[in-house]
């Protein structure tokens, strides 16, 4: 008690200012102290992240496309008139069936039957005339005969006949053609089907050549589809075709592949492929919207996986992989796309453990905690 005498002759004023400095000083450096172990221990927890994880389970499945096409006929027929003129006219609508035959519209034939009317007269004219001249050389010749003419002279008539048989050919020749051309006002159907287009209405002057009807002709059933230049050799190595249709979720088609373009489609850049239907049901209508897989015979081992688990580094997609509670970058080969997932060919192995969510927080090393089920 010796060492804390000298504190009873201090005045009384400094002692008490003495002790509450001393007290203020060990607050302070205790709650130093507690602040720097908080710290230390919410680093040590920041330290390791906790994270969404999947298990992969690979299994055997063959690789394949899905490509988006629209059924179309087999034969579509693209008609128009032969001859120009003002449709007057229109049989038919959209949808409609025809009829081998049938008339689906007709032009203005005033000025055709006015061309068929003036060839007539010609060849009525032609006619006449050949007459005048095949009487001329009937009496010409008994003249000849009798030595009252010379050979020249039946020869000049034997010229005029031939001239005159000759225009009444062109004649008959040009009433035929302009009757042709009469009847070619009348726009018919080729062969029975159904129309599916319609450009031109009544009052509309058309061209020779002119399309104005789309006409699908009765018959198989096709989709067409369109695909990029990278696929055409595996298109066309193809196994197997399964054609599948939104309006019909439970109908599943065998298809095969009837046609490949020679050349890409300057917008798109990709060809136009048609697949055949093997016995559609009679449900499929023109114009649906169709589903085309393409599936080949190599079989490989494959997982889906979400598209969130996907690490972007540059042009090699990776995926983080966790061995022993740290992070490492894994590379992969992906395939096909799902709904929301993507299809992974090579780079995982079954039993593998990988981050489905938050990628782009990690980092390499990084030390975390993880929970989630098998895909």
């Amino acid at each position: 008690m010796k060492q804390f005498k000298f504190l009873t002759k201090l005045p009384r004023k400094k002692l008490v200012y003495g002790l509450i400095v001393v007290g203020i000083g060990a607050g302070v450096i205790g709650g130093s102290l507690s602040w720097a172990n908080h710290n230390s221990i919410k680093s040590a927890a920041e330290e390791i992240t906790m994270v969404r994880t999947a298990v992969i389970g690979t299994k055997e499945a063959a690789q394949g496309y899905t490509y988006s096409g629209e059924v179309r006929g087999r034969y579509e027929s693209q008609l128009g008139f032969q001859v120009s003129g003002k449709i007057l006219k229109r049989n038919v609508q959209l949808g409609s069936t025809v009829n081998d035959g049938d008339v689906l519209m007709q032009i203005d034939p005033r000025d055709l039957q006015q061309n068929v009317s003036s060839s007539s007269a010609q060849v009525a004219s032609a006619e006449s005339q050949l007459k005048l001249a095949e009487s001329n050389l009937q009496r010409y010749r008994q003249l000849l005969e009798t030595g009252a003419i010379s050979r020249a002279q039946y020869d000049q008539y034997t010229s005029s006949y031939e001239v005159a048989l000759a225009a009444v050919r062109q004649a008959s020749a040009q009433h035929t053609q302009g009757s042709n051309q009469l009847d070619y006002s009348l726009l018919r159907a080729d062969k029975p089907g159904v129309i599916t287009s319609v450009t031109a209405e009544m009052g509309q002057v058309v061209t020779a050549g002119q399309t104005v009807i789309t006409v699908v002709q009765d018959g198989g059933r096709e989709v067409e589809i369109s695909v990029p230049e990278n696929r055409i050799e595996e298109l066309r190595k193809a196994g197997q075709v399964k054609v599948a249709f939104w309006a019909l979720p439970n109908v599943t088609v065998n298809g095969t592949i009837r046609e490949v373009a020679p050349m890409a489609d300057q917008a798109t850049r990709t060809f136009k492929v048609r697949i055949s239907l093997i016995n559609p049901p009679a449900e499929i209508k023109l114009g649906m919207t169709a589903a085309v897989i393409v599936g080949d015979n190599n079989i490989k081992s494959s997982v889906m996986i979400p598209l969130a688990a996907v690490y972007q580094d540059g042009d090699m997609p990776k995926v983080w992989l966790i061995k022993e509670d740290v992070l490492t970058l894994c590379p992969i080969q992906t395939g096909s796309f799902g709904n929301g997932s993507i299809q992974v060919l090579s780079g995982l192995q079954q039993g593998d453990r990988i981050v489905i969510a938050g990628v782009h927080k990690l980092k390499e090393g990084q030390k975390v905690k993880f929970g989630g089920d098998s895909l």
